[in-house]
């Protein structure tokens, strides 16, 4: 990285700073001297919202659980049981649906 010895300096109106530091806080950004450096750079700060996937995890923690232990029980008893397979349906089922409100999300955008 070069080394960063140069200083550029500008002025902003009260109105204009807190405009600033709202959208600084949205990026996650903390020192505004690398907020204010990046933007200048590459013009904007793409920070996408994944809290939806994080709903999505425990689903598919679920469905795994799920299916582990239908292959243990199926080893087992050399039997698949209709009901286990309505089960992982349902999962894979409420995993497509939170992917489809997943990927809607971002279309939006």
């Amino acid at each position: 990285m070069a080394e960063m010895n140069k200083m550029i300096r500008f002025l902003v109106s009260d109105e204009q700073k807190k405009l600033i530091q709202e959208k600084m806080k949205k990026t996650r950004i903390r020192n505004m001297s690398n907020y204010l450096r990046k933007m200048a750079i590459n013009g904007y700060i793409i920070n996408l919202d994944l809290s939806c996937i994080d709903k999505m995890l425990p689903l598919l923690r679920n469905a795994t659980n799920n299916i582990n232990q239908i292959a243990k029980r199926i080893n087992q008893t050399e039997n698949i049981y209709q009901q286990d397979m309505d089960d992982v349906k349902i999962k894979v089922d409420e995993i497509w649906n939170m992917t489809e409100k997943i990927l809607l999300k971002f279309v939006d955008i």
